[in-house]
């Protein structure tokens, strides 16, 4: 498989950045090593404006999504509408090429600031529909859709703005800081908005929302970056920007055999969190409170995994970190298959949040450094496709925990994702070489 994957075909493409191959490990190109500790990436002020930024942002996703889960369960007291819910919202991020091609031909932080407007419009509409009385089901899928979409013009240029607020020997730092943002909420939101709703009321908590997006984008309007930012726009129809860009990915090894690996935990890791009330029910005493716990504990091993991840140099062998990591997380897995008391199933799912998180941030972090600058909206937006097939993986993983059990589900799923750590292993060596 990966000997095919990392063969270059012959296609007339921009060729993508080369990698040093004079020694072994291979070594991304233009990185210097970094100093100043677990929090150096803020010293760069564009860098704690969007570290800020997505404090605020991921919090109202946090506050958005339970929120929305609240309202369907309680206008159809049916998990599965609740179900196609969440689907709604990840079917639009199969738009994100789309926003990957806008993040490269427009101007990325004027782009920004719009979608998080829109972002912002589109809750604070939604909150107003609540608090006047009139909602529907069908409101809340046409909220979805359009703030999925919103989300999927966004993500791309937001990944696509980090590597230029930072110098290359800080982004991988940077990254894991990021990460290390995004799941601090992960444990605080959910909690803070089931307090919210039964305080403020559900429609308060979209106005809340709003009041967040509002912020982050007067945080973007703050942001300053040098005249080059703005100089790569490519030549071409959209059309032609976005197969450029399919090109660019797949003439490049690394970029090839990363997107493959990325679907990985997405499609067969990821989808745990799906069957975790089954789990919760079969294996526990089956509460709300230790359900509650279930989905904190793995936020908390993701923010120890980028904090540890932050504090690395770049001296290290990031193709062993990829898949040692995936690795772990398929172990991780198995054992919370065999997990029968609430503590040790706590400190395996503590596991499974830490070594999906050191994945993840490692991932992107490599996945940056490997793409030029004319091309990295693009790229990125081709990247995070794979969030798209989450709601196809959830269908695989429920599926098995209705027909064998929670446990058993689980079993298949780390075992499916260990295998597969392995095959790239010893298949895919320009990764497993790689280091920055």
């Amino acid at each position: 498989m990966a000997q095919a994957i990392e063969q270059e075909p012959a296609l007339h493409a921009p060729a993508a950045p080369a990698l040093h191959t004079n020694s072994r490990p291979e070594t991304l190109h233009g990185v210097a090593e970094a100093e100043g500790g677990m929090f150096r990436s803020m010293r760069h002020r564009n860098f704690r404006l969007l570290f800020i930024g997505t404090l605020f942002s991921a919090s109202g996703l946090w506050l958005q999504q339970v929120t929305i889960n609240y309202l369907a369960f309680a206008l159809t007291n049916s998990s599965f509408v609740v179900g196609l819910a969440s689907g709604a919202r990840s079917v639009p991020l199969f738009a994100a090429p789309f926003g990957g091609v806008m993040a490269d031909r427009y101007d990325k932080k004027r782009l920004m600031l719009w979608t998080q407007v829109a972002q912002m419009v589109l809750t604070l509409a939604f909150a107003i529909v609540i608090v006047s009385g009139n909602l529907q089901v069908w409101h809340i899928f046409v909220f979805c859709l359009f703030s999925g979409v919103a989300w999927a013009l966004n993500m791309p240029v937001r990944q696509s703005v980090i590597p230029a607020s930072v110098p290359r020997e800080d982004l991988m730092n940077a990254m894991a800081l990021n990460s290390a943002g995004f799941n601090i909420t992960r444990i605080i939101g959910p909690a803070l908005a089931g307090i919210m709703i039964a305080k403020v009321g559900a429609g308060e908590n979209f106005l809340i929302q709003s009041a967040a997006y509002l912020i982050v984008a007067f945080l973007v309007l703050q942001l300053a970056f040098q005249p080059s930012f703005y100089d790569t726009k490519p030549a071409g129809s959209a059309i032609e920007n976005l197969k450029e860009g399919a090109v660019f990915v797949w003439r490049s090894a690394t970029l090839r055999v990363q997107m493959m690996l990325a679907l990985v935990p997405v499609v067969i890791a990821l989808p745990y969190i799906a069957i975790l009330p089954q789990f919760n029910a079969e294996v526990l005493d089956g509460t709300p409170g230790t359900f509650g716990m279930l989905m904190a504990a793995p936020g908390l091993g993701a923010v120890v995994a980028t904090l540890f991840v932050a504090r690395m140099k770049n001296n290290v062998r990031y193709g062993l970190l990829l898949l040692g990591s995936l690795l772990a997380l398929g172990v991780s897995l198995i054992a919370l298959a065999f997990a029968s008391t609430l503590l040790v199933v706590l400190v395996t799912l503590v596991a499974v949040g830490g070594t999906q998180m050191a994945y993840m941030t490692a991932s992107q972090t490599v996945v940056q450094l490997a793409i030029p600058d004319e091309y990295r909206g693009r790229v990125m937006g081709i990247y995070m496709l794979n969030q798209g097939m989450l709601p196809l993986g959830s269908m695989f993983a429920g599926t098995l925990a209705d027909v064998y059990s929670a446990s058993i589900a689980l079993m298949i799923m780390g075992g499916l994702v260990a295998a597969l750590a392995v095959v790239f292993y010893f298949r895919a060596g320009s990764l497993r070489r790689l280091s920055v």
